[in-house]
């Protein structure tokens, strides 16, 4: 008994001591990823824009909308079926490649009846500015640096400029009756990056410097006074801020699929803490089972060399930690699998292919349009991380299993 007392206290030291030592010389990678999500605290997330909304537009109703709008304002229309009539602002900030045909209609009508519609992003849908005679370009900045400066007075105070900007994109072409720019880059009026769109009785407010709102940019050398001056051309009004992209991508900050204890586990003390009190658990059951349980004789089971083979080429990309060689190992034995067994072209993946697909597979349309736009996200980047690849398996996992 005194002899396992020992063994125990020695192993608790050497956990507690390993867990100090590990923490104190672990690598930690920023990740600059332009997530724009609500919920993230990533330099690129925009949780603390989030968090400032209600006071920026006081004693008035936020509402996190977690679907398309095509799907959200209709239902809360007068002909819908939801529990309110929208009305207000509707702010898309980054990621709004998402917006179909659907999604473009259903928003101008919305802006059409005296509401609000203000979409900040590098480049916006075709079909939104084609309706709008609007033309976007963009030019590389060299330095990395975008200088945004407001047109009209009252404002000049709130002029701004962000680092890591690489490439910044303006308006070409804005030819509409009563079109207005408000906002330009590089002190130069004609590269306008901020515009007023009267439509109908509503107004269309587009920006295209998205980074700006973020996390890393509002807590920087107060830049937030420019985010103010954006915001501050929206009526006071109710808000509706979109969050579809973010919900059903987890990598995007774990909105729905975060556990509660995921917060605890970040903090370092507490995590050591009860990853120390699992171990003492598991080794006073290991302990007590050897005191009190009689010797069983091993069976060794045969060997899987199948087995070892995978566990040995899994820790070689482990330890090369070369996400983007798995996912693109992933996303072209998925697609095989696709053409071998459906007989479908997978050369190009859009809205008809999700389709077609959901239909010859039985799955969820939404299913297989979250699985299919995540490939055609990646296939965009050039840096990857582990989380890419966690979110890609658990898109694949979630189409073979439902």
């Amino acid at each position: 008994m005194k002899k396992s007392g020992v063994i125990i206290g020695v192993i608790i030291v050497v956990v507690i001591a390993l867990a100090f030592t590990l923490d104190y010389n672990r690598n930690k990678v920023i990740d600059w990823t332009e997530s724009y999500n609500e919920k993230s605290n990533k330099p690129y997330g925009i949780s603390v824009l989030y968090k400032e909304l209600p006071k920026l537009f006081k004693g008035h109703k936020m509402r996190t909308v977690y679907h398309t709008p095509s799907n959200y304002l209709y239902a809360n229309s007068e002909d819908g079926y939801g529990d309110h009539v929208a009305f207000g602002s509707y702010l898309i900030i980054g990621n709004s490649d998402y917006l179909e045909y659907d999604d473009i209609l259903e928003l101008l009508r919305f802006t059409s009846t005296g509401n609000t519609l203000f979409i900040s992003d590098y480049d916006l849908p075709k079909k939104l500015l084609d309706t709008l005679n609007i033309a976007i370009d963009s030019f590389e900045n060299i330095d990395s640096i975008a200088n945004l400066q407001f047109n009209y007075r009252g404002l000049e105070e709130q002029h701004t400029q962000i680092d890591r900007s690489f490439k910044s994109s303006y308006f070409s072409k804005y030819s509409g009756e009563n079109y207005q720019s408000l906002g330009y880059l590089k002190n130069d009026r004609s590269l306008s990056n901020f515009l007023e769109v009267p439509f109908e009785d509503g107004y269309i407010y587009l920006h295209l410097e998205p980074k700006v709102f973020t996390n890393y940019n509002l807590l920087k050398n107060g830049h937030y006074t420019y985010v103010e001056g954006v915001l501050s051309y929206l009526p006071d009004d109710n808000l509706y801020f979109d969050s579809f992209t973010k919900y059903y991508d987890s990598y995007y900050g774990d909105v729905q699929e975060k556990s509660d204890l995921s917060w605890f586990l970040e903090q370092t003390s507490f995590k050591w803490a009860w990853y120390t009190a699992l171990i003492l658990t598991l080794l006073f059951i290991i302990f007590n089972a050897r005191r009190r349980q009689r010797v069983i004789n091993i069976i060794k089971p045969l060997e899987n060399t199948t087995v070892g083979f995978v566990k040995t080429i899994s820790n070689l990309y482990f330890e090369t930690q070369d996400h983007k060689n798995l996912i693109d190992k992933k996303i072209i034995y998925f697609l095989e699998k696709i053409r071998t067994d459906y007989h479908m072209d997978t050369s190009i993946l859009n809205e008809e292919f999700i389709s077609t697909l959901a239909s010859k597979s039985g799955k969820k349309t939404e299913t297989v349009k979250k699985l299919i736009n995540f490939i055609k996200w990646l296939r965009t980047k050039n840096d990857f991380f582990e989380d890419n690849l966690i979110k890609l398996n658990k898109h694949i996992e979630d189409f073979y299993s439902k």
